[in-house]
């Protein structure tokens, strides 16, 4: 007799439906876009299949008499150190498939987060802390490259600037949305990201799949990004913002490149990415022609020619061990702007195990970027930003202590319009609406409110990092700029302390 493994479909979720409460109104049928709950037309009931649950929870927060809970399934396998639930769930699904295991946002080990490790100082009698509701406070940003020395013309017997500055990007808040394609995100998310960047006065980054028609209205909030495959990249969208992207890599998948799947291609994305409808969006894994830091600089002139030198250039990398010395290259290269991508950077499909197990934390890419510019003397020429698990404004403040001009933002911004982190992107059947491209879920995100929401976040960290600031006695968050003093470690070795560049708390 032959025997047949069973088909082992262990569900990470249980659906708790209160039989006493639920009304059968089949409202969670309507909302559940993976068809985890069912109605049954012969006996007039709604049922559930935990397998299909995904933990979005708006089943839950939709029902109209609170009859539904989702829990964690309490159902465990034997307890050993080495052969985690997570790894013989993997193992299942892969033996059952023969495929790559595909995940979206972040990584999820629970690997040390270093935002959580430093403390920040705080002012006392002999520096008297600042009243930010009383004083001015200012959070203005400027980036670009700055001069080595102002030279100063009184010649005509006004004092002004001689020579000028390179083109500078002023923004009202050390926050920018992170870059977010067309496709992976649908328009209703950009909609809302690019007129909460225009209210705000910050900027938004287009992501790898071009820009829409109806956005460029937007272009002085709008950073454009030139990726591997050049989707949607031509002379018009090049100019349209007021900086220039060249992606190199990004935190969650550093060294391979993109991919949108043809589903996800219709009319609209494809005329906005240059490619055929249900042809699927694949980005090599480097620039075919990028392989040195010179050929970089090639293509950093080549955008500044093609923009009449009026726009930024920024170049962005996944945070690796060697960052610091590509960084420096980078700046050479004439990169006005550094983007630095940790491991813990969102994304809208990446192989799981690159996401969980490549790259490296950007509290230490950034910390020794920072401290190597510093040391060949050219931190002014480029200003650094940095993106990849930054979850609150106090994270804001230590990365712009730790040497950051600003920081990028992008599941912290999805959360805001009512992503729950349930990392199933890559399926495009995001229940709340964000990560999809089927109409009728697209729907659920009003750009209106989408905006709102958007805005009110910016202007709410805005004021926790006023409030911060003034607890240090400081006035503007330039003076904060790699005021390492300002940090102090708490549960870090020694060897973490020195890369950081901060003292144990107490010291």
């Amino acid at each position: 007799m032959l025997y047949c493994a069973p088909n082992k479909k262990y569900s990470d979720f249980i659906i708790v439906r209160d039989p006493d409460k639920c009304i059968d109104c089949r409202v969670c049928a309507r909302q559940c876009s993976y068809e985890a709950h069912v109605y049954d037309e012969s006996t007039g009931k709604v049922f559930s299949d935990d397998t299909r649950c995904v933990g979005c929870h708006r089943c839950e927060a939709f029902c109209p008499s609170g009859a539904l809970l989702i829990r964690q399934n309490p159902s465990e396998f034997r307890d050993n150190a080495v052969w985690k639930p997570w790894f013989i769930k993997n193992i299942y699904k892969q033996a059952e498939t023969g495929g790559v295991l595909l995940t979206g946002m972040g990584n999820s080990y629970p690997y040390p987060v270093y935002w959580d490790k430093m403390l920040l100082d705080a002012s006392q009698v002999t520096n008297p802390s600042i009243d930010p509701l009383r004083e001015p406070m200012e959070l203005k940003t400027y980036l670009g490259s700055k001069p080595d020395a102002l030279r100063i013309d009184a010649g005509s017997g006004e004092v002004r600037l001689a020579g000028g500055f390179t083109p500078q990007i002023a923004i009202n808040y050390p926050i920018l949305f992170s870059a977010m394609s067309y496709g992976s995100i649908n328009l209703n998310v950009h909609k809302g990201l690019a007129r909460a960047a225009e209210e705000m006065g910050i900027l938004y980054n287009t992501g790898e799949g071009g820009l829409h028609a109806s956005l460029y209205r937007y272009g002085r909030n709008t950073i454009v990004q030139c990726a591997s495959g050049r989707f949607g990249v031509h002379s018009e969208y090049l100019n349209a913002g007021v900086a220039v992207e060249i992606k190199i890599g990004q935190g969650a998948k550093p060294g391979i490149g993109g991919h949108l799947p043809g589903e996800k291609i219709g009319p609209e994305i494809s005329r906005t990415r240059m490619i055929p409808i249900g042809a699927d969006a694949l980005s090599p894994a480097p620039h075919h022609d990028i392989y040195s830091i010179e050929d970089l600089r090639q293509l950093i002139y080549a955008i500044k020619e093609a923009t009449d030198y009026k726009k930024l250039v920024f170049v962005k990398i996944a945070a690796v061990h060697n960052s610091a010395a590509i960084a420096s290259g980078m700046v050479r290269a004439g990169a006005d702007v550094i983007t630095l991508d940790g491991f813990r950077g969102g994304t809208g499909a990446a192989p799981t195990m690159i996401r969980d197990n490549v790259g490296i934390p950007i509290e230490m890419a950034l910390a020794s970027v920072d401290e190597r510019l510093r040391q060949e003397g050219i931190r002014n020429q480029a200003s650094l930003l940095v993106a990849g698990g930054i979850r609150c404004s106090a994270d804001v403040v230590k990365a712009i202590a730790l040497g950051a001009d600003a920081v990028y933002i992008g599941t912290a911004a999805l959360i805001s319009v009512g992503c729950t982190v349930c990392q199933r992107c890559y399926t495009g059947k995001c229940p709340w609406g964000i990560a999809t491209n089927d109409p009728f879920l697209a729907k659920r995100i009003n750009p209106e409110i989408a905006h709102e929401k958007l805005a009110n976040l910016i202007r709410a960290w805005g004021h926790e990092i006023q409030e911060m600031l003034g607890g240090m006695g400081i006035n503007a968050i330039e003076s904060l700029r790699g005021n390492r003093e300002k940090l102090r470690g708490i549960g870090l070795n020694e060897s973490e302390m020195n890369i950081l560049g901060i003292k144990h708390a107490g010291a």
